[in-house]
Formats: C-alpha cells, sequence, structure tokens
C-alpha cells in the first residue's frame, strides 16, 4: 500500500502561500483556461514563482487582460479544447520544453450540446480536448520531466465513465451525468498517462480544487446551485475563494513534496481518501482503476483518429 500523502497546507490555504519561496525561474507551463476562475490564480501564482506561463484560452482579448495584469511573464494563445483543429494548431505552435502543464479549463452541467463529429460537449471538451494536448505535447514534456495537473471534481462521485454510451445516444442526457463522468476520466487520465510515462519523468495527478463560485456554474440555474451549495455545506463542504480554490492545482504542479508522485487524487492540498459513499469528497475506486484507464486511453485515442 503507498504511502498517504499530506501536507503542511490545508483547505484554507492559498495559492501564493503554496508557491512561496519555490523558484521555477527558467521553467515553462501552460494553463488552459487560465482567463478565469481559478485558472486566473493557478497563472498568477506560477508567474510568481518565476516561470513563463502561458495562458491557453478560447477568448485572446480576455485572455490578454489577465496576462497585463499579471507581474511576470505571461503569453496568451488561443485554444477551444472543443475543436480538433485548434487544439492541433496550439501543439504546432508550440516548441522547447515544457514543464508543467495545468488541464484547467472545463465546462460545467451544459445542456445537451454536440461537437460536429457528434460528442458530447462535455466530455469532448473535459476530457477529448486536454487528452489531445497532453498526448500532442508528450515529446515536451518529456525533454526535461514534467508535470501535469489534471483538475477534476467532487463531480467525478456522480458517475464513472460509461463505456457503452460515453456521449449519450441511447440514454437520456443529464447535464450532471455528463459532468460528472468527464470528471471522472480527468482522473482517469493521471492513473494511465503516469503509468505510460514514468520513464519520461513525467507525473501526472488530478485533483478537485474545491467549491468556487466562478463562470464555470454559468448554464446552472442560480437557485439550483445555491440549493446544492446548501446541501453540500450540510455534508461539510466548504466553499472556497480563487485563491484557495487554486491551492491544490498549484501544490500539484510545483511542491518539492510531490517530487516523483503521480496517478493520485488530490483535495484539499492533500492525498484525498478513498469516498465513503457521501458526495462532496473523497475519490471514487472506479475513478482510480488501472483497467478503466487503460481502456479510456484506448477509447480516447480510437475516437480521435
Amino acid at each position: 500500500m503507498t504511502e498517504h500523502i499530506t501536507t503542511p497546507f490545508d483547505a484554507a490555504s492559498t495559492a501564493a502561500q503554496v508557491v512561496a519561496g519555490i523558484d521555477l525561474t527558467g521553467r515553462r507551463a501552460v494553463v488552459t483556461g487560465g482567463a478565469s476562475g481559478i485558472g486566473v490564480e493557478t497563472a498568477k501564482a506560477l508567474a510568481s514563482t518565476g516561470a513563463e506561463v502561458t495562458l491557453a484560452v478560447r477568448d485572446t482579448a480576455a485572455g490578454q487582460r489577465v496576462a497585463d495584469g499579471i507581474d511576470g511573464t505571461v503569453r496568451v494563445a488561443p485554444l477551444d479544447l472543443a475543436d480538433r483543429a485548434s487544439v492541433a494548431a496550439f501543439v504546432a505552435g508550440w516548441d522547447g520544453p515544457l514543464h508543467i502543464l495545468v488541464n484547467n479549463a472545463g465546462v460545467m452541467a451544459a445542456p445537451e450540446t454536440r461537437t460536429p463529429e457528434g460528442w458530447e460537449l462535455q466530455f469532448a471538451t473535459n476530457h477529448l480536448g486536454h487528452f489531445a494536448l497532453t498526448t500532442g505535447l508528450h515529446r515536451f514534456l518529456a525533454v526535461e520531466g514534467a508535470r501535469v495537473v489534471s483538475v477534476s471534481s467532487s463531480a467525478h462521485l456522480m458517475s464513472p465513465v460509461v463505456f457503452d454510451d460515453i456521449h449519450f445516444v441511447e440514454r437520456p442526457y443529464d447535464p450532471w451525468a455528463a459532468y460528472g463522468q468527464s470528471k471522472t476520466a480527468n482522473v482517469l487520465l493521471a492513473v494511465e498517462a503516469t503509468k505510460r510515462w514514468a520513464a519520461d519523468g513525467i507525473t501526472v495527478n488530478a485533483l478537485m480544487p474545491g467549491g468556487i463560485r466562478t463562470n464555470l456554474q454559468r448554464h446552472v440555474d442560480p437557485r439550483q446551485m445555491e440549493s446544492m451549495i446548501d446541501q453540500a455545506v450540510e455534508q461539510g463542504f466548504r466553499v472556497k475563494t480563487p485563491e484557495q480554490g487554486a491551492a491544490t492545482s498549484v501544490l500539484v504542479a510545483t511542491s518539492p513534496l510531490l517530487e516523483g508522485v503521480g496517478g493520485r487524487y488530490f483535495e484539499d492540498c492533500a492525498e484525498a481518501l478513498p469516498n465513503d459513499g457521501n458526495m462532496v469528497n473523497g475519490v471514487a475506486a472506479y475513478a482510480l482503476d488501472p483497467e478503466a484507464a487503460a481502456r479510456l486511453w484506448q477509447v480516447s485515442e480510437e475516437t480521435l483518429g
């Protein structure tokens, strides 16, 4: 049994506290969805270490406004994860080593929407787009050994990956089941990528940032969101600021305490314990299942052709 990882940080820690004293001068990082929510705070914290940060965003004007407000070297590049050509263009435009990749962008509980290929939008954006990006950048991640951060959610507890009908062709569409499935996929990516790429010095970990009120919730009825948050708080859930929400992402991306650690799921700046049946914390066994992780990798490759 591998040792359960804890750190001096907790649910109240901020991204700035996590990176205090860490020097990443000369290192390069990419943050998807870096123009809003915890992506902004993640980029800010990474830039404060001296790393060169690229915001990979759909709205480059918004990305540039964020970049202009951050001290350090921050670049902006277009990336639409639901568009295969856009992902391919980002990969083609990258050159040289990449040390940190934070797969942070996402869409939550969207109404039923399909890509031109017929893929369900949340799975296409949250998983397939990040899978294509991560595998496409593999050779740059392998140059000097890198960390990949897969931003998942406690919503992974809502659904495993339903391999028999990933894209809701046979079953009725449920926005939360679709979101939960995509967030489970984010964890499974960490499991399989770490296994495949360990010899390259690449580690991949997943995490739950916590409950943060951001633009991510734009598709959810505000009253429904408040009701869900109230119910979760009764189960011990805590609402975080964006600065606190970015802390676990930044910990996984930078902390010397996690050197060589991969294939795990973190929350509140520590490795999560197995889920005990609640819907707010812990990690589901199916999200760490190596057989499901290997199957998802194969399905993702076949889907993307």
